[in-house]
Order: structure tokens, then C-alpha cells, then sequence
């Protein structure tokens, strides 16, 4: 008889972390607004690229 024990249990055995939330929060705050430096960067590099040849 190949069957699996009668109970597998469903929770986690460690409580999860408090702050997952908050730290993940600031995860994404921090990747949105290094996005938004990146592009800011490209606009200016374009617009003196632009500039010089003009």
C-alpha cells in the first residue's frame, strides 16, 4: 500500500515575518523610483545630445 500518511500539515512551521509587507513596500518604492531616475537620465541625455548637434 503506497498511500501517503493521513495528515500533511498546512501551515508554515515558522510564524511569518511581521514587516514582509512594509520591507516589500519599499522594494518596490525603491525599484519605481530608480525607474523613473533611469528614464529622467535618458530625457536629459537626448535632450544635450540634441542640443550639441543643433
Amino acid at each position: 500500500m503506497n498511500r501517503p500518511p493521513p495528515y500533511f500539515p498546512q501551515n508554515q512551521l515558522s510564524p511569518p515575518d511581521e514587516n514582509r509587507y512594509k520591507k516589500f513596500k519599499f522594494v518596490v518604492a525603491g525599484l519605481i523610483l530608480a525607474l523613473i531616475g533611469i528614464v529622467v537620465g535618458i530625457g536629459v541625455g537626448i535632450f544635450y545630445l540634441v542640443r550639441l548637434f543643433v
